[in-house]
């Protein structure tokens, strides 16, 4: 047998090995909702869907069974800021500070942080598990902040993120996180409950213009959501972009200029998502928190320029 053959059955013999390794692991076995969510446990807030999607608060999960499921599943999970002008001076060392404490702690954690000036990023040396990635944009390049911010997520989603992260959570940067923003809130889909509108539940700002791609009409909708927070699968989180991108284009050519955060409620409206976060996920701090919210993950610190 001469040396070349030798090599190739080696390697055959190799990846038959591995093959047979593989198919005789024990799988992998799914986690259901009902192993981990309780919803009885609090009667006093909505926790399920119409469309059977969880509404996570606290009291409804079990984190040390979603410790166990996730500690195995080798988890990279990526949290998008955009933080330019004044918002990064202000805001932006708040937000990573807090963020690096309380966010998916435990988990690796890919941060990205989408900056017009190096000089804006504050002096910080990320946790282990933690990596910074700096993400340089030239300034509100629409003259608008939403659409910078999205159309510059949408870029590096499809460039580097799809391939480096499991989940992503996009947020707005005046945001200081209190307690642990856990694995609970992972998701294909994930949305979140509007802390003013969750409890007033009544003259809802939808859009209501027929000519608007973001057009819910009267006596429809589900919830309102809270705009500063997208998540889920990097791939799904594109999606969404997409869909609130072709939304302002038809917008425009219609002379009309609706909110990003009524494009946001449009799209989820008509593609639900899979989980949603209760308002304690994203609390106002201009709002008195009442009984129903036992635990604030995280707080907004205002709502200039947002």
């Amino acid at each position: 047998m001469n040396f070349k053959r030798k090599i190739v059955v080696l390697v055959s013999c190799v990846f038959s090995f591995l093959l047979l390794e593989h198919r005789l692991r024990p799988p992998v076995e799914e986690l259901r909702l009902s192993d981990w969510f309780h919803p009885g446990k609090r009667p006093d807030v909505v926790t399920i869907t119409d469309w059977l999607a969880p509404v996570i608060w606290e009291g409804t999960f079990n984190r040390q069974v979603l410790g166990r499921y996730y500690g195995r599943q080798n988890l990279t999970i990526g949290l998008a800021v955009l933080a330019t002008g004044r918002t990064a001076d202000q805001y932006l060392e708040m937000f990573m500070r807090s963020a690096n404490k309380h966010f998916m702690s435990g988990y690796r954690v890919v941060f990205y942080i989408m900056v017009d000036a190096l000089s804006r990023l504050p002096d910080l040396e990320p946790d282990p598990l933690r990596t910074f990635k700096v993400l340089p944009i030239k300034g509100d390049r629409w003259g608008d902040f939403h659409l910078t911010h999205m159309s510059s997520l949408a870029e590096h989603i499809l460039g580097h993120i799809e391939d480096e992260v499991d989940f992503l959570f996009s947020m707005t940067v005046n945001r200081v996180f209190q307690n642990d923003f856990g694995v609970e809130t992972l998701g294909a889909s994930v949305a979140q409950l509007h802390a003013w509108w969750y409890f007033k539940n009544k003259d809802i700002p939808y859009e209501r213009r027929p000519k608007s791609a973001a057009c819910i009409p009267f006596g429809q909708g589900d919830f309102y959501y809270d705009g500063s927070v997208i998540g889920g699968r990097p791939l799904e989180v594109l999606t969404l972009i997409e869909g609130y991108l072709q939304g302002v284009t038809h917008d425009h050519k219609n002379g009309l200029n609706s909110t990003y955060e009524r494009h946001l409620n449009k799209y989820f409206f008509t593609h639900k998502p899979t989980k949603l976060l209760s308002p304690e996920y994203s609390w106002n701090t201009a709002l008195r928190p009442p009984a129903q919210v036992w635990s604030v993950k995280a707080t907004r610190l205002s709502r200039w320029y947002f």
